[in-house]
């Protein structure tokens, strides 16, 4: 994995009206690694993320990502990451080949079907390409449209709660898809309010709790904030789930949307 910084984020804010959704973020992602950005509902992730996309404007704070400003270069930005959201942006009309093939054609590519077959291999979709894609279960639809958002190779991925609504076999699939996106060397910011998928996709964890990154860390070291539960013969390691309540508390059911 590279130690060079592909995101990096200093005092970033952000306020609509009289709320404050960030107040004061620092973030850093490595390359090649997968971040997930871990919180609530209401925790202040998609407004991040958005921000970092070049989406919003900040209204305090620095970003850079892929080493451009995105404030001063967001074209530059652009054309460095993929963002994909919350719900699948495929075209239930086409199939998946057909899919693949509009985006590397509006990315002006050349050789788009050559790109869309290699796409569907890669995300164990060819069998599966003539077919439309409203035939899709949820996974693969799932992994057609992040397939559809590594067209032009972008070394940077946004994943804006990649999983919501999926079912255990798909959230899986899914999961086996981001790993080999970080395996390949890109780079994965990945927003989450699921602590298992945090578990079993992140290299690293921060934790977002009312617009502020109150810890970060590799799973280990989150679980080492908490001592170890002792009985008579075996030692019980803090789940994540019990550092991420320990730091920001019980989560009330009516907080906002992300």
């Amino acid at each position: 994995m590279s130690t060079e910084t592909a995101i990096r984020a200093r005092g970033i804010r952000k306020s609509y009206g009289d709320l404050e959704v960030l107040r004061g973020v620092d973030l850093d992602v490595a390359s090649g690694s997968i971040v997930a950005l871990l919180g609530s509902n209401g925790a202040g992730k998609t407004t991040l993320v958005r921000i970092l996309s070049t989406l919003l404007t900040a209204d305090e704070g620095t970003a850079t990502v892929h080493g451009f400003d995105v404030g001063t270069a967001p074209a530059d930005v652009r054309r460095s990451i993929s963002l994909t959201g919350q719900f699948a942006a495929v075209d239930e009309m086409l199939t998946g080949r057909e899919n693949l093939v509009l985006v590397a054609r509006l990315r002006h590519l050349r050789t788009p079907g050559a790109i869309a077959d290699d796409l569907l291999a890669r995300f164990s979709l060819t069998d599966a390409g003539p077919r439309r894609a409203a035939t899709y279960s949820g996974g693969m639809r799932r992994r057609l449209d992040i397939a559809m958002s590594l067209i032009g190779d972008p070394p940077v991925i946004f994943l804006d709660e990649p999983t919501t609504g999926l079912d255990p076999q798909a959230r899986i699939e899914v999961w086996d898809a981001v790993k080999d996106l970080a395996r390949g060397g890109t780079t994965v910011l990945l927003t989450t309010q699921y602590l298992d998928e945090a578990e079993q996709l992140a290299d690293r964890i921060a934790i977002l709790h009312r617009g502020t990154i109150v810890q970060h860390g590799t799973l280990a070291e989150l679980k080492r904030l908490l001592p170890p539960t002792e009985v008579v013969h075996v030692e019980k390691q803090p789940t994540l789930e019990e550092v991420f309540l320990s730091l920001v508390g019980p989560v009330p059911h009516h907080e906002e949307s992300s």
